[in-house]
């Protein structure tokens, strides 16, 4: 059989032959990509399973050049090329076929990635437990595709003989250079610890909501040196992820996405508590905000001329909060300056004596003018 090949390769300018190895071998790989993206493409019109659509996303792009790759591999020992063409045709594919490869191993690190994202969801109201893996999952993933990454550098490299050598001699030199590496990288060291630190440890997780710098703003991104904080007008606030590590910040959802709200009034004393206490349970019953936990209002100071009273009331996040807070912020506004309006803040005055002092200056005021007649 190997005979009778040669034979017909024979037949053909090495050029011409070679031409047509190359050519059926990415058509072959071609044929075989179309044919395991059909397979599993029918699989993916009649099924709902979320794994197909997931492996034709992520693996359709790095396929198309792994599989021609491959069959050309198979097929570089039928071609017509000296020694030294054959090791520079072998070096290229090789090539090509560690740098696919690892572009499939991202790949089906996403693919991993988006099963669980789509297995926990974080839209659902109690998501605590989805944002603490989505968290540990996402830093997870970026550290093994820096890991490939590097893997497949390291392996195209060490693929060269020459290269191989010069790695050898300047083996006697690694401790002095891991100590200058060490110092040079020591920012980028402590925020990849910090990473690892907070992706377990976790004082804050993906969606969290936080009070840092002074601004409101939930979790957007965590990589392995930076946090961005989206914030409530949709800026974004980029952090080194040490920040978290070294300085306070203020988690509203660590343990729970339920929060206390609070609205602070400063009423007249004559204003009677209870028919206001009576209108803030009405307005809580009429709303969905309110999470039905926690319904109180009371005096809680005493100023000079008015009386502090604070509502305090519960929601099931922080958003929920703050629309209720203003919510009953307006309609207690409204109530009070309907059926009491004499109840707002006001300056006293006593007059003491029979005359006030604006009437004695009238009086003196007409005195001087009817002298002037």
């Amino acid at each position: 059989m190997t005979d009778y090949f040669e034979q017909f390769a024979d037949r053909f300018s090495p050029l011409l032959w070679n031409t047509i190895v190359v050519v059926g071998a990415l058509f072959i790989g071609l044929i075989a990509r179309l044919m395991l993206h059909w397979v599993v493409g029918f699989y993916t019109r009649r099924s709902e399973y979320f794994l197909f659509k997931s492996i034709v996303k992520n693996l359709s792009g790095p396929a198309n050049f792994f599989v021609p790759f491959l069959s050309l591999n198979i097929f570089i020992p039928l071609m017509k090329l000296n020694a030294v063409e054959v090791a520079r045709l072998d070096k290229a594919v090789e090539i090509g076929l560690i740098i696919s490869f690892a572009a499939l191993l991202i790949g089906m690190v996403r693919i991993f990635e988006e099963i669980t994202y789509n297995k926990y969801d974080v839209k659902k109201t109690d998501n605590l437990k989805e944002r603490k893996i989505r968290t540990q999952l996402q830093f997870i993933r970026q550290l093994v595709v820096v890991i490939i990454v590097m893997l497949t550098v390291a392996a195209i490299l060490l693929s060269f003989e020459n290269l191989r050598k010069i790695g050898a001699g300047l083996l006697t030199g690694v401790g002095i250079g891991g100590i200058i590496i060490g110092f040079a990288a020591q920012s980028s060291l402590s925020n990849l610890l910090a990473g690892f630190q907070i992706a377990f440890t976790q004082p804050m997780r993906i969606d969290d909501v936080l009070i840092v710098e002074g601004e409101w703003g939930r979790v957007e991104e965590i990589t392995l040196t930076y946090v961005v904080v989206c914030i409530w007008d949709q800026r974004r606030l980029v952090l080194p992820i040490r920040y978290f590590i070294e300085k306070p910040f203020q988690n509203w959802t660590r343990n729970s996405s339920e929060l206390l709200g609070t609205v602070f009034l400063y009423l007249d004393y004559s204003l009677p508590v209870d028919e206001l206490r009576n209108e803030f349970f009405r307005l809580l019953e009429l709303t969905p905000l309110w999470d039905k936990r926690v319904k109180v209002l009371q005096i809680t100071d005493l100023k000079e001329r008015t009386m502090e009273v604070r509502a305090l009331m519960s929601a099931a996040n922080s958003g929920q909060a703050f629309d209720l807070r203003c919510y009953i912020r307006e309609n207690l506004i409204a109530y009070v300056n309907k059926n009491y309006p004499t109840a707002f803040p006001k300056n006293r005055s006593e007059v003491v004596g029979n005359t006030a002092i604006g009437v004695k200056i009238e009086d003196h005021v007409d005195d001087s003018s009817s002298k002037k007649g």
